[in-house]
Formats: C-alpha cells, structure tokens, sequence
C-alpha cells in the first residue's frame, strides 16, 4: 500500500528484512530439530545461530534470485554466505520451499491479526465512551433516509459498538484459524522430514502444525482470514456512511472534527466536506477487492500449484496495512465527531410531532378501532403535515372522526418523548453488560 495509507508497526510485518528473519528462525528451529533426532549434526546446527541478529543483506538475495529464480534457494545461498557453506549443508534437510514460505505468510498473518485487534479494541473504546456520552441526547431514526421514529445519539454509537465487537471475535476466531504451520515437505508426507521437526518449530513461533499440508497450508484457511477482513471493513463503511450522512449541510447533526487552518475545497472557501469518511468509503472498497482472490485461491491442483502465490503477494500487505489504516482513522473520527444535539431536535421537529404516528395509530387501534380505520385517520391527517406544513398534534385534535375514539388528554400523551427512550438502558445493558 502507498505511504499514504500505512502505518509502519503494520508496513514493517510485511518489509523483505521481517519476511528474511522468520525465514532464518525456521531454517535453524528445524536444524536444532533435527539435530535433537540424530539427523544432522549438533554442530552444524549451532553454526546456523551465527546468523542471528545479523542484519540480510536484501540486494545481495536480489541479486543471487535474479540467477537462480528462485526466491528461497536464493536465500539459502546468502545464509551459506554468512555462516560458511560446510556448516550450512544441512539447512533445510527434507523441506521443500512452500514450508518456509506458507509457514512465514502464516506468521505475518498472525501478526498482522494482532494488530488489528489491538485496532478494534481502540474504536470499541471510542465507541463505548460516545455512547454514554450521547446516551439520551435524542435524535430521529430514519428508515429509507425518511423520518421514522425518535431514538438516540447514544443508540446509534451503541450499536456500531456491537457491530464492532463481533467484529474483533470474527477477528479473533480468524487469527486462531491462520495460526498453523507446516514441514512436512514435498506433497507432505514427511517422507524425508519427521513430523516432530514441524512439531519443534511451530511450537517455537507460536503456531499450531497443520494437521494435513499436501505442500501447502489449505488455503480455505486464508479465505476465511480475508473474508473477515472484508467484513471489517464493510463495518467501517458502515459506519463512515452515518456520519457522511448526519454532516450533510440540511441535516448538520454530527461532522468531522475541523482543525484550526484545515481547508475544505479549493475553490469555496465555506466548505467543510467529511473527507475523512469517505476516504474510508474508499478504503473499505479496497480491503473488500482482497476477498474474491482468496476465495479463489483455495482451488489448487492436486498437491499444490502456484496460483495462489502472486495473489497472497499482493493482498497479503495490501488489506492488512489499509485496514489497520482504516480502523486507526476511523477510531479517530469517532473520538473527534462534532455532535450537535441542538440540531438532531431541530430536524426531529422539522415536521411538528409526524414522527408520533405509530403512537396514534396503537392507541385508537387500543380503544376499538380497526387497523384500516386508525391507519386511514393518522395518514390523512399525517399528509397534511407533509403537504401544508401543519402541526400533526392540532390536526389530530380538530378531526372529529379521532376525537370521537380519542380524548384530547389522550392524544397529547401520545407526544410525550420519553416514550421513545425508556427502553435505552436495558439494550445498554444488552450491548455494554451491567456496567
């Protein structure tokens, strides 16, 4: 990913210098293996560790990879180069490339999980701490863009905060599932290997062996990995998509932070555009186009091909280093997010008590009236509202037809507010437990 949308802890998982270092680890956990079983010497295994903390050299591999072509051939030619060919002789005894490779890609995907659950673990943060802030600050529901019922500010942050939070268990359950590593070389029968020697060094880098490689990790693994990325994103243009919506200049009840000399457009110097969320808008496309690869990269043929490996290449930095972006910008707009409850009334009452309807239309249905009847004596006078501006509580109580069902008394209860919200602290409860 470009500069502009990464962050280094992320960028670096996926730099040649990391990739070279977990393969080196490897290589010398298996020698140390195979040494413990009597196949290699002790010494020669020892002599590996020499190239610990040694910095490798990336040019110099280039530079052989560009004769050999072949990436891990290449680096074993370097590891010879800093240890001494003699000692080296039996580094990567009975393995073939795809145990270095596909347990490596399995690390970096580990690692990349972790950050990204230490990520959404931020935005649950920011999110919990919004949602009591704006627990009763009351704002309209909306369904199809239109006014529907009242709810609240608090609501709408606690509900992206459960939307989150399956979220980071999705992640969580994702990493466990990536979490394997295989030596089990060609095809991966252990022909020429011993499966204690996978044993050895999955347990050494925190990994589970892989039950049964051929001569690849299954790459449904990897698919449902990327699958959860996707969904993570699509959570995070979820929600980029409300507060688009809410700064929207008509309706104005929430926007994107404004720092002192920020500007908004070059040419209209009054603008004060939500760049921040539709650049995750954005963003969340490009963490979704990851998805379908990795779904195809599950059928290989028999044993294994190479299909896979130019897609993994690409999308393997590419939606981790965008989402851990993605997510660390998103927990900042949630943080910033400019709330105007002042607003959030002003447009509830834009239509004076409309959104009260359903009230109306239970209670003459409570006192006798039909469904069809009570609909038709709310929508008439509900439209003129819509049309002629009116107020919706005066209508109801100069019809005859409803105050023939209902009293005045009665129809003035039905445009009490705190209706709406007495139900907030028990989905509260629901969503954040008891505290």
């Amino acid at each position: 990913m470009i500069p502009r949308y990464s962050r280094p802890d992320m960028v670096a998982i996926w730099a040649p210098e990391t990739k070279f270092r977990i393969w080196f680890e490897i290589e010398a956990h298996a020698c140390d293996a195979q040494a413990e079983l009597g196949v290699i010497p002790k010494e020669n295994a020892e002599a590996v560790w020499k190239a610990d903390g040694v910095e490798f050299d990336v040019a110099r591999i280039d530079e052989i990879e560009a004769v050999t072509k072949h990436d891990v051939i290449a680096f074993l030619t370097h590891l010879a180069e800093i240890v001494g060919s003699d000692e080296a002789r039996f580094v990567h005894q009975g393995m073939t490339s795809s145990d270095v490779l596909d347990t490596t890609f399995n690390i970096q995907l580990v690692r990349a999980a972790d950050i990204l659950i230490a990520d959404l673990e931020g935005l649950l943060a920011a999110l919990k701490r919004r949602a009591f802030e704006h627990k009763e600050t009351v704002r309209i529901g909306r369904s199809h863009g239109i006014h529907a019922e009242p709810t609240t500010m608090g609501l709408t942050f606690a509900r992206f905060y459960a939307e989150m939070n399956r979220n980071l268990e999705r992640m969580k359950t994702a990493r466990q599932e990536v979490a394997t590593g295989a030596l089990s070389g060609a095809v991966g029968t252990f022909a020429n290997i011993d499966p204690r020697v996978e044993e050895h060094v999955c347990a050494k880098l925190g990994l589970a062996p892989e039950p049964i490689s051929t001569q690849v990790i299954p790459r449904d693994r990897h698919a449902a990995f990327f699958a959860t990325l996707g969904v993570v994103a699509s959570s995070i243009e979820n929600l980029a998509t409300e507060v688009r919506h809410m700064q929207r200049t008509e309706v104005l009840e929430a926007e994107e932070f404004f720092s002192a000399g920020q500007k908004g457009s070059s040419a209209m110097p009054h603008k004060r555009n939500p760049v921040l969320t539709e650049n995750l808008t954005g963003l969340a496309r490009l963490v979704r186009m990851a998805v379908i690869p990795a779904m195809e990269n599950v059928a290989l043929w028999h044993e294994r091909d190479i299909s896979h490996s130019s897609v993994e290449r690409n999308i393997g930095p590419d939606a981790t280093v965008t989402l851990d972006f993605a997510l660390a910008r998103l927990t900042s707009v949630v943080d910033k997010l400019v709330i105007y409850p002042e607003h959030m009334l002003r447009n509830m009452n834009q239509y004076k008590g409309l959104v009260m309807s359903q009230r109306v239309l239970l209670a003459l249905t409570q006192k006798g009236a039909s469904r069809e009847d009570a609909y038709t004596l709310v929508q008439r006078n509900a439209m003129k509202v819509w049309e002629e501006g009116r107020d919706f509580q005066t209508e109801l109580e100069g019809d005859a037809d409803v105050t023939a069902i209902l009293t005045k008394e009665e129809i003035a209860e039905k445009f009490d507010l705190g209706y709406h919200t007495k139900h907030v602290d028990t989905i509260f409860r629901r969503v954040f437990g008891e505290s």
